[in-house]
């Protein structure tokens, strides 16, 4: 039951319960289907909902402020038919989404500001949500991490292509990086790190056919 105080008592959410959810029937339209991990203040998800209107996307952003304002802002522009944010944690939501190989992208920009050990379970590029990223992407399909921190970067890169399903997809042939962000949008993360000056370090993987 929600607080009648509570800020953003009523934010937007996958439907209730523990079933799966059918993701291309539950944001109808037509166009290919995009999920943002993490779209905090929103900017990308605009900005390439706007861009691109032959695109679904959906974010999923676990702090109900952001959501809420963010899921609104798409519906006053008039996109909200097809670019959605909702209330969740990623590594419970993906878990319900099917089917497997119905996502074309996947985006997760800058992530997880754990530093302490007893954090890390709190990790989003971690193995348990990579498991459902490469099972809701589609064969070819793409995912697309950016950190402004080296270090993270460095891990992100060891587990991803320690991945049996994915393959880099960066500038150069077998390396998963890029040197420019080429997807229409970016981060608020993304506009800080450029107008600061710090280098911004981008991978890009994509999921490797399934057997016939």
């Amino acid at each position: 039951m929600s607080r009648p105080n509570y800020p953003y008592p009523h934010p937007p959410r996958l439907p209730a319960g523990d079933e799966p959810v059918d993701l291309p029937h539950w944001l109808a339209g037509e166009g290919a289907l995009e999920i943002e991990i993490g779209p905090g203040r929103g900017a990308f998800i605009v900005e390439r909902a706007t861009a691109l209107s032959g695109v679904r996307l959906v974010g999923i952003e676990v702090r109900r402020k952001w959501a809420s304002i963010v899921d609104e802002r798409l519906a006053q522009r008039g996109l909200g038919g097809r670019a959605r944010v909702v209330c969740e944690d990623a590594r419970h939501a993906l878990m319900r989404l099917t089917p497997a190989g119905c996502v074309t992208r996947v985006f997760v920009h800058f992530p997880d500001p754990w530093w302490k050990k007893r954090h890390r379970k709190r990790l989003v590029v971690a193995d348990p949500v990579i498991a459902q990223v490469t099972r809701l992407l589609c064969d070819g399909g793409e995912l697309f991490v950016q950190t402004d921190v080296r270090e993270r970067a460095d891990e992100y890169r060891a587990l991803l292509s320690a991945q049996a399903l994915l393959q880099p997809a960066g500038d150069d042939v077998d390396s998963p990086w890029l040197s420019q962000n080429p997807y229409l949008g970016r981060s608020h993360r993304e506009r800080r790190a450029d107008e600061d000056g710090l280098p911004v370090h981008r991978l890009r993987y994509r999921r490797i056919p399934r057997l016939a």
